[in-house]
């Protein structure tokens, strides 16, 4: 571990600077008077020599590709990002710093992606960010070692991050740092803004283990800076961290929270809750700050921090021509990386989506799904992902496109290696046991662009990664997600591997599309639907067991898929009496019973509903062609919790579900017990219809 002591102070520009910097996002806080905000004051020195010395961006074009990204993982310190941005020109006038946290600005009370310009990630929820950067991270290694040739670093940025004592704290980071650590993410920095106090405390009362010790283990470059005010210091921390190839980098920079305040630096109070008007005027006279007037920004001070235009905008020029460059000496190459970095697929993807012939034994739809995948990797060599130590059970492994790791790891020990390339460029992430990291980073990844990224796990554990996953549907992350062993069916491993409430609690994300396809041509449809989401993740919920693949000449095309329902197989005669709803696995067993209600003379109609989300899109007469109000008795089945159900059977129907938790048996033996047999089934038709 290398310390950077202090040894100089800021010039009176660079003071100007951080004042200005500082006082701008206190007099916000201010005037907001809410919340939490993170009071940004110790923090402001090193976020200032970071973006105006180190960060390559340009804020005349927030989405130039080959920028160095920044996430403030930190999130709740969103001010000091917001008066970053507005200072180095981004599009986020002063009039919006002074409408802070109000309804309608661009500047909420923690930074969110696509509403303000120069915010990368959604960052809330701590350790998030930390997780992000570390997906950035791994999109840029990967897209480097798949397009830069000798001469041509055309991908060659770093990833760079504020984190706190909450970050830290929090497990997601231990998953995420782990990770990185062993990727050796040369390219990621973390600046870690360490002043000692969370919300409620000092951290002396909660978190008193050896940090540095910690990411070391990690296998990161830990390095010190012992004063957050010093320039210098801060300087050499960074250059030495941007040499550093072969590991990341943790600077521990040793900050004063609620700096230059004489009543709150070093108070967990400046964390929690603005600093008053009073202690505000105490705190720019200890400064040497006017009082008046608020949102004082000097000029000098200004057209400093704008230079980053005119810096980002020749980085910025200098990169296009080298691109220029290289689609002629590489004119395949380039049309490839332009395709990655517009998001959109290639011409044709489309008709590599099998086909799978009608099959009563069928197969798994998570078989299904690995078939699709792999057919679909052929032509989208955008496909980047894995799965959460669980390929041969998500079947999610990319077949010869080689694994995701650091050249620099050549253990003896390969067991489960995908094969094909060892190193940046293979498309196969090993997550290891990870499944909240691996979801934050996939959404870095998304963020980042020029991959679409996937990751695999059983759906019991999307317990684990939630709060990533609601972050990718709230900033309309185009992410997917793989989750298998969808049911009570999964059978011996019992009630803490059987999903039970998970489709309810999934399906109760806004912006998530969630499809349990019910045969292997639903998968493919399912798949195609995923890949056309750019603004929003999808969940595919796929089976352990063989399901029997449909007859489509007898059945509904498996089209239907992309609206969400359809009707999989009508009643023969005026009307139907009774619809049968069904979703994945369910839906093969509501074929069945609908062939022996029929033959004791009740009309049936069988509908597949695999998303809930894009059904509920489709206009108001799909909808009542599928579910026709003028038809009340309706029998949903699912094994899986009733809740929500009840918006399409209504009071007149009923829902065939899973009230408890499941049970150590065979598969077969659960779905049994649990009331998933033709007879049930029979019994609660019959109970609706009078029979």
């Amino acid at each position: 571990m290398t310390t950077h002591p202090v040894t100089a102070p800021a010039t009176d520009l660079d003071q100007l600077c951080i004042n200005t910097l500082r006082f701008l996002a206190v007099d916000a806080i201010q005037k907001a008077n809410s919340g939490h905000p993170g009071m940004p004051m110790g923090a402001a020195a090193m976020a200032y020599q970071l973006w105006t010395r180190f960060l390559k961006h340009n804020p005349a074009d927030p989405a130039w590709f080959d920028r160095d990204r920044f996430v403030l993982s930190a999130g709740h310190g969103s001010m000091l990002l917001y008066s970053l941005l507005h200072l180095t020109g981004y599009d986020l006038p002063l009039e919006e710093i002074k409408r802070f946290r109000q309804w309608g600005s661009r500047t909420p009370g923690h930074p969110e992606r696509g509403l303000t310009p120069g915010v990368e990630v959604s960052t809330g929820p701590l350790g998030q960010g930390f997780g992000n950067a570390v997906g950035m991270a791994m999109a840029e290694a990967h897209l480097a070692a798949r397009f830069n040739r000798p001469g041509y670093r055309l991908i060659d940025h770093y990833s760079y991050l504020i984190a706190g004592d909450g970050d830290l704290m929090e497990g997601v980071v231990s998953e995420a740092a782990s990770l990185a650590g062993h990727l050796r993410l040369g390219k990621l920095i973390c600046l870690y803004d360490d002043n000692r106090i969370t919300l409620a405390a000092s951290t002396s009362l909660s978190f008193s283990e050896d940090r540095a010790a910690r990411f070391a283990s990690f296998g990161w470059q830990v390095l010190t800076v012992a004063d957050g005010n010093d320039l210098a210091a801060l300087a050499d921390a960074l250059e030495e961290a941007r040499a550093e190839s072969g590991r990341p980098s943790l600077i521990m920079v040793r900050t004063r929270i609620g700096f230059g305040s004489p009543g709150k630096q070093d108070s967990f109070e400046a964390h929690g809750s603005p600093l008053g008007a009073d202690e505000v005027l105490r705190s720019k006279e200890r400064l040497g700050w006017p009082a008046e007037p608020q949102f004082l920004i000097p000029a000098a001070a200004l057209e400093h921090f704008r230079q980053a235009l005119e810096r980002g905008g020749a980085a910025q020029r200098e990169w296009e021509a080298l691109r220029a460059r290289y689609a002629a000496d590489y004119p395949e190459l380039a049309a490839e990386l332009a395709l990655a970095l517009s998001g959109e697929l290639p011409a044709g993807w489309l008709e590599a989506l099998p086909e799978f012939p009608a099959d009563e034994k069928g197969m798994a739809t998570r078989a299904a799904s690995g078939k699709v995948l792999n057919a679909l990797a052929a032509r989208l060599p955008q496909l980047f992902g894995g799965s959460a130590d669980l390929n041969p059970s998500t079947v999610t492994a990319l077949a010869g496109k080689g694994d995701f790791q650091s050249e620099q790891w050549q253990p003896e020990d390969r067991q489960g290696a995908v094969g094909g390339e060892w190193g940046a460029g293979g498309a196969n992430v090993h997550f290891g046991v990870r499944e909240h990291g691996m979801a934050a980073i996939l959404n870095g990844m998304a963020a980042h662009g020029g991959t679409i990224p996937f990751g695999a796990t059983f759906l019991t554990f999307s317990d684990y990664l939630r709060p990533a996953l609601r972050l990718a549907a709230l900033s309309g992350l185009k992410v997917v997600h793989v989750f298998t062993h969808d049911s009570i069916a999964l059978g011996e491993d019992g009630p803490t591997h059987q999903p039970v409430e998970h489709l309810a609690s999934l399906r109760a994300i806004p912006r998530l599309i969630v499809l349990r396809p019910c045969d292997a041509n639903e998968s493919a449809f399912a798949w195609r639907v995923a890949l056309s989401a750019n603004d929003r993740p999808v969940a595919l919920v796929l089976s352990r067991q063989a399901l029997p693949t449909l007859d489509r000449e007898r059945y509904g095309a498996a089209e239907g898929v992309l609206r969400g329902g359809y009707v999989l197989a009508d009643f023969e005669g005026e009307g139907p009496r009774l619809i049968l709803i069904a979703t994945g696995s369910e839906v093969a067993l509501a074929l069945r019973a609908r062939l022996g209600l029929q033959e004791e003379g009740l009309a049936v109609r069988v509908v597949s509903l695999p998303s809930w989300e894009l059904f509920e899109e489709q206009p108001a007469e799909y909808r009542e062609a599928v579910l026709p109000r003028e038809v009340p008795l309706r029998l949903a089945i699912e094994a899986g919790s009733p809740q929500g159900w009840h918006r399409y059977v209504g009071d007149a129907g009923a829902v065939l579900g899973v009230e408890g938790y499941g049970a150590s048996a065979p598969g077969d033996r659960v779905l049994e017990e649990y009331g998933f047999t033709l007879e049930n089934v029979r019994r609660l038709a019959l109970r609706l219809t009078g029979g």
